[in-house]
């Protein structure tokens, strides 16, 4: 049996977080090893900006850019500055003792130790799971208003959900859109009363009450032009004109990995200390959407990504 190769700083995930911790690493000579993955969760290398087309409000491109030019970029950039890439799942992690053990490969074939992680796994945005809404992804269906609202500047969308994040992404496309219709299963929120006030005097957003999708149109356009909706009391369906349907029913974080090993919030995200990455194992930072619900942005989790890297360079040199 070969001994496992040992690692300074051990990166799990490729988004914007994980790859630029990967760059900053790197550039501080810790040689960072960044298991990019494979499809973990339905995730692949590059995160959830590899599932969208044009990206507006990243800084440095005015003209937008799409997700999966921007994922390369950031990818070359990390492995230009000396990132070594495992494209291949992490399959199972010990953070027991140090150094920290990670299994690579389908079959956990492969273990690395590590003197540092830093996981930057993200968090999947649930869908409704309609075979049409699934064809219609990124051609006018969207689970991130502020990415995407700005394309339907003043048409007619549809909002999905019950939540706090279903009022606000109503709230603000209200603000760049036509008429915003927020369609909920039941006949009262989830949402906290501020935000259900809020909406509810919004003269922009219509509600529809207990109803539910229960298909996408148009899939033989190749765009969104409409969703049929059903009257969970009555039975009656009805097709609304619609330009976009944003989903905003939560998110899942990728954390099933460390389940029992790191510290989460009732939600399942990662806990992190206040102004860190720091998770509660020593030597193990958390970096963007894993551990971040209110924002979820590509520019704040490379934000956290650059934390977490320089986070795991002063706890070596603080060791050493």
């Amino acid at each position: 049996m070969s001994t496992p190769s040992r690692h300074k700083v051990l990166i799990i995930g490729s988004g914007p977080a994980g790859l630029t911790a990967a760059i900053y690493a790197a550039r501080a000579n810790l040689k960072p090893l960044c298991v990019e993955g494979f499809n973990a969760g339905g995730l692949i290398p590059g995160g959830q900006l590899m599932f969208t087309s044009d990206v507006e409000n990243y800084p440095g491109f005015p003209k937008s850019v799409t997700g999966q030019d921007l994922m390369m970029r950031f990818r070359e950039q990390a492995e230009h500055q000396g990132t070594e890439f495992i494209t291949s799942d992490a399959q199972k992690v010990d953070f027991s003792s140090r150094p920290f053990k990670v299994w690579v490969g389908e079959d956990e074939n492969i273990l690395h130790l590590a003197d540092t992680v830093i996981i930057a796994t993200g968090a999947r945005a649930n869908y409704l799971g309609l075979d049409s809404e699934n064809a219609l992804k990124n051609k006018g269906v969207s689970a991130c208003a502020v990415c995407d609202g700005a394309l339907f500047r003043g048409q007619d969308v549809v909002v999905v959900g019950g939540g706090d994040t279903a009022m606000e992404e109503a709230s603000y496309l209200s603000g760049l859109c036509g008429n915003v219709t927020l369609v909920h299963r039941r006949d009262d929120f989830r949402a906290s009363k501020a935000m259900q006030d809020r909406v509810r005097q919004n003269p922009k957003i219509q509600i529809l009450y207990s109803h539910a999708i229960t298909d996408v149109l148009d899939v033989s356009k190749d765009h969104v032009t409409g969703v049929r909706v059903k009257d969970l009391k009555s039975g009656a369906e009805r097709v609304l004109n619609t330009a976009a349907m944003f989903v905003a029913i939560g998110h899942t974080p990728m954390t099933d990995l460390f389940r029992g090993q790191l510290d989460t919030h009732p939600n399942g995200y990662l806990k992190v200390e206040l102004g860190s990455t720091r998770t509660n194992v020593p030597g193990v930072f958390a970096a963007g959407d894993v551990a971040d619900w209110t924002y979820r942005q590509a520019v704040t989790a490379a934000g956290t990504g650059c934390m977490a890297a320089l986070d795991a360079e002063r706890f070596l040199a603080a060791e050493h």
